[in-house]
């Protein structure tokens, strides 16, 4: 899809109508059936804008500003690595530690040597993606108690242990999932706690954030529930997925794992933005300067990941305005989160584009667009 972008002018009002309209229009064609977005601009709310419904009819009712996403994959840079981060920070762990440390599973693996750092920059040698689910929970149920969810995690790190390795580890670079999990069961096993339960006490809660969480038997989000997005019409669980991850791994392992099941608001996303930006600036709080410029970082030319964290590069759901000291994340859902400190810009947009199906991929080009137009109008002042 495509839509003009506004010549720059010095309104306020201006501004946000052109951002606005864009939106509206996505709805429009389809993009996804609604979204929120936010736009924090030198430590200012500039655009905090809900456009569209939470899903198709007859599900019609409108988004609101306090309407919870499933993150999908920004799961991985809000909770994993911001644990990881926090674990290190604290001495508890160390990025250059073999997963084997923490994971007796992959000991006599091709993975046994892999560290943290390369499974927090995706060159661990490991696939992308496994359907663990239909192992670990063939029957389309989540574990009843947290004993079973120990379980399935042992026979999960025993299955990827099994895994052909697909690249030798540190050559290259594979987005993967797979790798996510593992640290996930890492963040559990040194934190003597799951990765939910850390993350509330040591991140979210410090920070002073309620309204991000995952969505499983012990966490809760403090909002109504009403205010949960739908995703997908799912044919292994047969139901209309409402407050519970979209994603089939991240179910069987109970709605909490490393690699998906956080749930929130864009306020709440824009919460533990702000505390990422303040510390890549070089402002330490409840996450240290010098680790947050080392996860932001891109590690390992040419490719583009940092620890857990996404970097521009040609094509990027960025856009093409941000800088080279920008990074963030996508999620499969519909979500993405990108900050740029040299402008001190941070972009948060959640939909549920997989609503009512997954097929659905205009947002690959709408990403980019909303980007550049956002960066045209508060990037460049």
């Amino acid at each position: 899809m495509g839509f003009a972008t506004a010549t720059r002018r010095p309104l306020a009002h201006v501004r946000m109508s052109a951002i606005r309209r864009a939106f509206r229009l996505a709805v429009n064609e389809k993009v996804f059936p609604g979204a929120v977005a936010l736009v924090r601009s030198r430590g200012t709310v500039v655009f905090h804008e809900a456009v569209g419904t939470q899903g198709v009819p007859p599900d019609d009712r409108p988004v609101r500003l306090e309407s919870i996403y499933d993150l999908a994959s920004l799961t991985k840079p809000l909770a994993t690595s911001t644990a990881v981060l926090c674990l290190v920070q604290d001495g508890h762990l160390h990025l250059d530690q073999p997963v084997s440390q923490w994971a007796d599973e992959l000991r006599g693996s091709p993975f046994a040597g892999v560290d943290l750092r390369q499974l927090l920059s995706h060159r661990a040698g490991l696939p992308a993606w496994r359907p663990y689910f239909e192992q670990l929970a063939p029957s389309g149920l989540p574990p009843r108690n947290e004993t079973e969810r120990r379980q399935r995690i042992h026979a999960l790190l025993n299955a990827v242990a099994c895994e052909p390795i697909v690249y030798r580890p540190g050559s290259q670079s594979l987005y993967s999932d797979v790798g996510f999990m593992v640290l996930g069961a890492v963040v559990e096993r040194c934190a003597g706690a799951s990765l939910a339960a850390y993350c509330r006490r040591r991140v979210y809660e410090p920070l002073g954030i309620s309204s991000l969480a995952f969505l499983s038997r012990e966490e809760a989000i403090t909002e109504d529930s009403t205010h949960i997005v739908p995703t997908e019409w799912d044919l292994w669980r047969n139901r209309l997925l409402c407050g519970e991850v979209h994603d089939e791994n991240a179910h069987a392992l109970g709605g909490c794992a490393g690699h998906a099941g956080l749930f929130g608001t864009a306020h709440a996303v824009g919460q533990l933005s702000a505390a990422w930006l303040q510390a890549v600036q070089g402002r330490n709080g409840v996450l240290s300067a010098a680790l947050a410029k080392q996860f932001t970082d891109r590690q390992s030319d040419p490719f583009s990941w940092g620890l857990g964290w996404d970097t521009p590069s040609a094509p990027s759901s960025s856009g093409t305005r941000f800088s080279s000291r920008a990074f963030g994340h996508v999620g499969f859902t519909g979500t993405s989160l990108w900050i740029d400190p040299s402008c001190d810009l941070e972009v948060i947009i959640l939909s549920n584009r997989v609503n009512p199906t997954r097929t659905n991929t205009a947002i690959k080009a709408f990403r980019p667009q909303i980007h550049d137009a956002i960066y045209q109008e508060w990037g460049e002042r």
